[in-house]
């Protein structure tokens, strides 16, 4: 079993409903098993034109799925969800492997550990909730390190799951 982390986002439509229901949706598939979700943050759109905040969590998973398998899982999960990837940076619902277990991932499809995490408050904030400790498998720094030396004025708010 491999241990993963999960990006989740959304800005279109009910953000707290699409992320509870993308991850319900990973939960079904078959060889997830589901073992934590942070809490939800509200957080100011980074680095694209849009008016609309995002509601981003970190979720943790264990899969016998090798990472493309997980990947392929998940680019179905926000279609069937109605992402359309050339609609531009609004989204219903937006899924990225974050890490999986220790591998280091570079390919045209798929990078991981994800190249942003370490830049991107949206992501560290909840990462840091659930997993301060958790190493990052090519810089060895914690969530927690990391977070404390991003130089960030992103607004990110934690709000609670309704």
């Amino acid at each position: 079993m491999a241990l993963v982390f999960i990006g989740l986002g959304s800005n279109l439509g009910h953000g707290l409903q699409n992320l509870q229901q993308a991850w319900q949706r990973l939960g079904q598939t078959k060889g997830v098993t589901l073992l934590g979700l942070s809490s939800p943050y509200k957080t100011e759109p980074v680095g694209i034109s849009t008016d609309h905040w995002f509601t981003n969590a970190v979720g943790v998973l264990e899969t016998t799925l090798v990472a493309h398998e997980l990947l392929a899982v998940m680019l179905d999960i926000e279609k069937a969800m109605g992402r359309d990837r050339s609609a531009g940076h609004d989204r219903s619902v937006d899924l990225d492997i974050l890490y999986y277990d220790d591998q280091l991932i570079q390919d045209a499809d798929l990078e991981v550990p994800h190249p942003g995490i370490s830049s991107r408050l949206f992501v560290l904030a909840p990462l840091v909730e659930i997993a301060p400790d958790h190493l990052h498998p090519g810089t060895g720094l914690t969530s927690r390190q990391m977070m404390m030396t991003l130089q960030s004025t992103d607004r990110v708010e934690k709000t609670r799951w309704k």
